[in-house]
């Protein structure tokens, strides 16, 4: 019987954008496949996804307000890359309807929240990242993950978290697609900072940024295990 390694896709602006992300998949045990609009724009879903088992959203520039509905505020600072949302909207399409596990990260889980219909809130002040003596530092807040949620289980625990913040976008529950459920909320201003699909197996949106390991709890490296234990799963029984 052939053993089928599971490949995670990691969509991104770019390869070097990438590297944290492949990194930590790399180090769960994960083949991992880098999809970028400007390589990957015009190939076909089906040849992009072969083989696949899980998809990683990343963290990113800004989406295009014009897909839920909205015109771009001149005074939200956006950085917008077209392709990229076209790219991963129809790859999110793809894997949500063949039910494979998703790891949704920042960017990524507002890309997860305007795919199922949602919107955004298209600048947030005291959320991103600030230049102190010439160096990017993160900006932190406290988090609470429900214990109801697919996260708690993967991270270990529910509760109090401090995580690092590096968004100007967002959303609070006026924004999110009715069909996506909260899992963990900004302690301060009920930012949401977790979403989960209710209709799906294994559907994880998280604002923090987890793959900048030094900056989370160590238990949200479990979620890097948690993509590749489950892309494995998917492999094992679809592949066969």
């Amino acid at each position: 019987m052939l053993c089928h390694m599971a490949i995670v896709v990691v969509t991104s602006s770019g390869a070097k954008n990438a590297r944290r992300y492949v990194a930590v998949m790399e180090s769960a045990g994960s083949d991992v496949r880098v999809l970028t609009p400007h390589i990957h724009g015009g190939v076909a879903t089906e040849e992009l996804m072969k083989d696949a088992g899980g998809l990683l959203l990343t963290g990113g520039p800004d989406i295009d307000p014009t897909l839920y509905g909205e015109e771009p505020d001149p005074k939200a600072g956006l950085e917008l890359r077209r392709p990229l949302d076209d790219l991963e909207l129809r790859i999110l399409e793809y894997v949500l309807d063949r039910d494979m596990p998703v790891l949704a990260i920042c960017r990524g889980m507002q890309l997860l929240n305007v795919a199922f219909g949602g919107k955004l809130i298209q600048d947030l002040p005291d959320h991103k990242s600030q230049k102190i003596d010439g160096r990017w530092e993160s900006a932190y807040h406290q988090i609470y993950i429900a214990p109801g949620a697919k996260a708690a289980a993967v991270i270990g625990m529910a509760g109090f978290f401090k995580v690092n913040s590096l968004h100007h976008q967002g959303l609070k529950e006026a924004q999110r697609a009715p069909r996506l459920m909260t899992t963990a909320y900004e302690v301060e201003d009920g930012l949401i900072e977790g979403l989960e699909s209710p209709e799906h197996n294994w559907v994880i949106g998280l604002q923090c940024h987890p793959e900048r390991q030094d900056e989370v709890p160590k238990l949200f490296g479990n979620l890097f295990l948690g993509l590749h234990e489950r892309a494995e799963n998917y492999i094992s029984e679809f592949a066969a």
